[in-house]
């Protein structure tokens, strides 16, 4: 009858005892070529010349804290711009890759325009965009007067969507011709064949891709400021002039980081998971 809790041997205790320790003197001798390099650094930069007049310009404590409470009011606009521009990018950047995808003559017209969709705007400068779809758009009068968010909004969908369907075609087409083959033997349409065994493969295997360019929309919702709306970088701008300081844009700087650095991390684990996860079959 075997031990239902077996204990492990002692040459294993001794493979387990080294690698702790490997690991406890991996982590010690980081930390310490981190604290070297940092000191290093900042020996050189407060030893420059011009450091004093830099520090007062761009680190001055009381201009960061005066102006934090209209940079924080600021980034809450471009947290809404994010969320609005983020969901807008699923969808269209979903549709786009679903007409880049479909076979048959018939659908060449609407593969060619999905082509020529993000063939434009992925070569176009958001910062062109942003100018046209602000200002451009408006003009035609269209629409009611609309605040410039909502303008910069839509600027960011149809640029991101452009590079967003491209990410998701290619996850599309890495999944293997015979799931669709056996999908429509068992008489699945096109659509449920899309919806329920292609598009989840996709998207498991797009995920890092994917955070990577939520990442990047995150810094650039802060380009509307060019179309007059007071978000973070606008609001820093306003605060530079009173105080003719440039410290506020280091505060708007660093809340950017912030903003970001969850989604870096999440970013980092999905991909090192999904790495671990493929690599655990060719164990043997």
């Amino acid at each position: 009858m075997s031990d239902p809790d077996p204990q492990p041997s002692a040459l294993e205790l001794e493979r387990r005892a080294y690698r702790r320790s490997r690991t406890r003197r991996s982590v010690l001798v980081s930390a310490l070529s981190t604290l070297v390099f940092a000191g290093l650094l900042f020996w050189a930069v407060a030893g420059s010349p011009g450091w004093a007049r830099v520090q007062q310009m761009f680190l001055d404590p009381e201009v960061a804290l005066a102006s934090l409470p209209r940079i924080l009011e600021g980034l809450l606009l471009n947290l809404q711009v994010l969320l609005f521009a983020a969901i807008g990018v699923v969808i269209v950047a979903l549709v786009i890759a679903t007409l880049r995808t479909l076979r048959g003559p018939v659908f060449f017209p609407l593969r060619a325009l999905a082509a020529g969709y993000t063939d434009l705007f992925r070569g176009v400068p958001l910062l062109i965009v942003l100018f046209i779809v602000g200002y451009g758009v408006p003009g035609l009068e269209f629409f009611d007067r609309m605040p410039a968010a909502f303008w910069g909004t839509i600027a960011i969908i149809l640029v991101y969507s452009a590079y967003v369907a491209e990410v998701f075609r290619a996850g599309i087409e890495a999944v293997h011709p015979s799931q669709r083959l056996a999908a429509r033997a068992l008489g699945l349409s096109h659509g449920q064949t899309m919806r329920r065994i292609v598009l989840p493969q996709a998207m498991r295997n797009v995920t890092p891709a994917l955070m990577n360019d939520f990442v990047a929309m995150q810094k650039d919702v802060g380009l509307i400021s060019v179309l007059g709306a007071v978000d973070a970088v606008r609001a820093a701008q306003i605060e530079t002039a009173h105080f003719f300081n440039y410290t506020p844009y280091v505060v708007a700087g660093l809340l950017f980081v912030l903003l970001a650095w969850p989604t870096i991390r999440l970013t980092d684990w999905v991909s090192a998971r999904m790495r671990a996860r493929e690599r655990a079959g060719s164990i043997v």
